[in-house]
């Protein structure tokens, strides 16, 4: 495609750049010439194209792998790795704050400035943030690390819209579950190799606070991580395996991106329903990694327990990618079925949390530096069963983020529409954490985090509840995802492009 063509990118009329002729289900077409759409085969796998939707979710998949994968390394261990948590909870309100009010707008950020650099500047606070912990550990400045959550909040906010962006808007809908669950699977591979590498790195420290070294190799791979995004092609170059393309608009003015915002609430209202759910996404971490694990096990059995946690991760993208794509059921009831089981996991794990919670000491013991020698470790006779609830966390934790991305991806094929609700989903989602970050900081009882925590979960559901249930249809439908005003159509298409998508939307063989 050259900068010459029209302004939208169209998905689903199938029509070739040559001839602009209809395209209808079941006929899939050739591809542009140039090497990114050149194919090659693997064994056992079907072709592929450095454009294609699963090369470019892959290297999104390994861009987070080595930014946010091992961020959640760090986070995991309680603290950060440091023995004062006080410190990575006002370093995290401050991230999530700013996330909350950038994750509103970054939609708008990744369709104007292209998903590689939006990526790829999304990366580089995740280095930053790891530096001002090595900088802390000898110098005790924690105006630095505050200012490097904050920065991190900035990158986060671009980083994050820009994959859900491209894990819901590009592939086709009877792929979503397993894009999904593949990106997770990656994703969560690098918590699991940055807590292997704390372990390592650990394994006979009893200090209560992670080594140098620690840091300094998680700044060079976070670093590696954003230069890999620039290697990414833009979502206008991205070809579907049928022929098709992503529905995403090119160069639009700030004007209409921002009238975006607003659009998608005001055409889609019933998104404000999932607005509790989005809240209460990334609100466990804090009773989790500092509540729990944090408060309640020396350095090696957190680093230990942070293994475990995205081990099951990547065993929760499994199972619900897998079952979110059966094939043999529709898919508005299996939309159906995840929220039933969601809301069922909910109770079932939570619970067996309250059964752990109330025996435990009170924060004003566990945040005692005395008390360090008394937490469990894995050699500890007491340690498998607190050890299996940190892994139900971890595997309620993946199956709680797929559910919603696949939800998201399940209400619309666009791009720009799902690069706006992705938007919303990290601006909520974070203002949520920062505010549990802040109670941390203030140092709230840890039942009382715990109580909040499981009430907010099953409250999100119910109120999502009717969202799933009316709105999630077998199929999305070209007519619903081009549903924009003739004002904002006019302003980012010429008048032969919106003639040829009024008339793709009035044949019945239309392809999605």
């Amino acid at each position: 495609m050259t900068d010459k063509e029209p302004n939208v990118v169209r998905t689903g009329t199938g029509s070739s750049e040559a001839d602009h002729t209809p395209y209808t289900e079941g006929v899939t077409l050739p591809r542009p010439e140039g090497w990114i759409y050149k194919g090659i085969k693997l064994p056992g796998c079907k072709e592929i194209w450095y454009a294609s939707p699963k090369a470019q979710l892959l290297m999104v998949s390994f861009v987070c792998f080595l930014c946010p994968g091992l961020y959640n390394a760090l986070g995991g261990l309680g603290g950060g790795g440091q023995l004062n948590s006080t410190v990575q909870a006002n370093a995290s309100t401050a991230t999530y704050a700013v996330f909350a009010v950038v994750g509103f707008f970054s939609g708008s950020f990744a369709n104007k400035l292209g998903i590689r650099i939006t990526l790829s500047l999304g990366g580089i606070g995740y280095s930053l943030y790891s530096a001002s912990f090595l900088c802390y550990n000898h110098t005790k400045n924690e105006g630095f690390v505050t200012f490097a959550g904050a920065f991190l909040g900035l990158c986060a906010g671009l980083l994050w819209t820009a994959q859900g962006a491209i894990m819901m808007s590009y592939p086709m809908e009877k792929s979503k579950g397993r894009y999904i669950s593949s990106f997770w699977i990656i994703f969560n591979a690098g918590g699991v190799i940055g807590a292997l590498i704390v372990l390592a790195q650990n394994i006979h420290n009893t200090t209560g606070t992670v080594t140098d070294g620690t840091y300094a190799a998680f700044i060079v791979l976070m670093f590696i991580g954003a230069a890999l995004a620039l290697f990414l092609t833009n979502a206008d170059k991205v070809i579907r395996e049928d022929g098709s393309k992503v529905i995403i608009m090119k160069e639009p003015t700030w004007q209409s991106e921002f009238y975006g915002l607003w659009e998608c609430i005001h055409l889609s209202p019933w998104v404000v329903a999932l607005f509790p759910m989005f809240f209460a996404s990334n609100i466990f971490y804090t009773y989790q990694q500092n509540g729990v694990n944090g408060a309640h096990f020396n350095l090696r059995a957190r680093s230990l327990n942070s293994l475990l946690y995205w081990l099951a991760q990547i065993l929760g993208a499994i199972v619900y990618g897998a079952a979110l794509d059966f094939p043999k059921v529709r898919r508005s009831v299996r939309a159906k079925a995840a929220l039933v089981s969601l809301f069922i996991l909910t109770f079932a794990i939570w619970g067996g949390g309250y059964a752990f919670e109330k025996n435990q000491p009170p924060r004003s013991v566990t945040s005692d530096p005395a008390y360090e020698k008394y937490k469990i470790d894995y050699t500890s006779p007491g340690y498998i069963g607190p050890a299996f609830l940190y892994i139900f966390y971890g595997f309620y934790d993946a199956c709680w983020q797929t559910s919603i991305y696949w939800w998201m991806g399940a209400l619309s094929n666009s791009g720009r529409k799902t690069a706006n609700m992705a938007g919303f989903y990290k601006g909520i989602q974070s203002a949520g954490a920062a505010v549990f970050w802040a109670l941390d900081g203030a140092k709230v009882s840890y039942r009382i985090l715990y109580g909040v925590t499981f009430g907010l979960c099953a409250f999100s559901i119910l109120v999502a509840a009717p969202v799933i249930w009316l709105k999630v249809k077998d199929t999305t439908t070209l007519e619903e995802d081009l549903k924009f005003s003739d004002e904002t159509l006019e302003e980012v298409a010429p008048t032969a492009v919106l003639d040829e998508k009024r008339a793709a939307l009035e044949d019945n063989h239309v392809h999605v």
